[in-house]
């Protein structure tokens, strides 16, 4: 029988669900989170792993030869050597549009706290609040959960511009919201430049890919009041270090990358995980990327 590890499920499952539909297709182990002299050791003998976060690179994929499926429990595949991968005949897969229900919500809810906010009137906040019905929405990246994002936004009266349609118009919306993957063409594509085209007092959203953002652009905006707030669940290091300018700014909300941590979504990963390992099996290329 196969032998699969996982190596960082700690964001998927940390015991709170049944790894039953992978354990019926091979001998798994799983692990909460692994370093990389950990992950040497536990890949030994692996034919299969699967991954979240965790890079695997070239000399992974070198140093395993027995190594024959990657199955990333995410959408993502930026951290993944593709390459490496087909030159060495290792099967990657990935689990697409799992989550766009998921990280939809959440950035609603981000988008909410900062014209509501309900998590602070407790405390007899006196921040105004900001009616939504009426205000544009750009969105860039619009894709399952950017028109997902929009379906919420027109519902509450909102304005919707995809970015790909017509980026000067989105760019000068009242919100913009980041839902695009990250490629080496738009890393910190949200620089100084591009913000100083952005709507004077607009809010930023980003539940895509923290490395879309210049962070220090965006604190310096949020200092000048240029950009009003940001609601932010990614960010370009995580977890961040004491470095990172956007720590502690007034009108900045970050949580910890956990839009797509619903008990649902990561249920529906663990069956897609199992479905992916199960056609990889039988021949199939259900998801395949590689």
């Amino acid at each position: 029988m196969m032998k699969a590890v996982f190596l960082d499920c700690i964001d998927i499952n940390r015991g709170d669900l049944s790894w039953e539909p992978v354990e019926d297709l091979c001998e798994f182990k799983w692990f909460l989170t692994s370093t990389k002299e950990e992950a040497e050791n536990r890949l030994k003998d692996a034919d299969a792993v699967f991954i979240d976060s965790f890079p695997i690179d070239r000399r992974i994929i070198e140093s395993h030869p027995q190594l024959k499926y990657i199955g990333i429990a995410a959408t993502g595949f930026n951290h993944i050597d593709l390459a490496a991968a087909a030159e060495f005949g290792v099967a990657v897969t990935n689990i697409p549009a799992y989550s766009t229900d998921a990280v939809a919500q959440h950035a609603i809810a981000l988008l909410l706290q900062l014209t509501n906010h309900p998590g602070t009137y407790d405390d007899v906040d006196t921040t105004p609040l900001t009616l939504l019905t009426g205000k544009s929405l750009g969105i860039v990246g619009y894709g399952n959960i950017g028109r997902r994002i929009g379906e919420i936004a027109e519902a509450l009266g909102m304005e919707v511009i995809p970015y790909r349609k017509d980026p000067e118009r989105a760019i000068k919306a009242d919100v913009l919201s980041l839902n695009c993957p990250l490629t080496e063409e738009n890393r910190g594509m949200v620089n100084s430049e591009f913000i100083s085209r952005m709507k004077d007092g607009a809010i930023l959203i980003n539940t895509a890919r923290g490395a879309l953002v210049d962070e220090q652009a965006l604190a310096d905006a949020l200092k000048s009041g240029k950009v009003a707030a940001a609601g932010l669940d990614v960010l370009a290091k995580e977890p961040p270090d004491e470095t990172c300018p956007l720590l502690g700014l007034d009108h900045c909300v970050i949580t910890p990358h956990i839009a797509f941590t619903p008990r649902e979504t990561r249920k529906l990963i663990i069956d897609l995980m199992a479905e992916n390992l199960k056609s990889f099996q039988e021949g199939g290329r259900i998801n395949r990327i590689d």
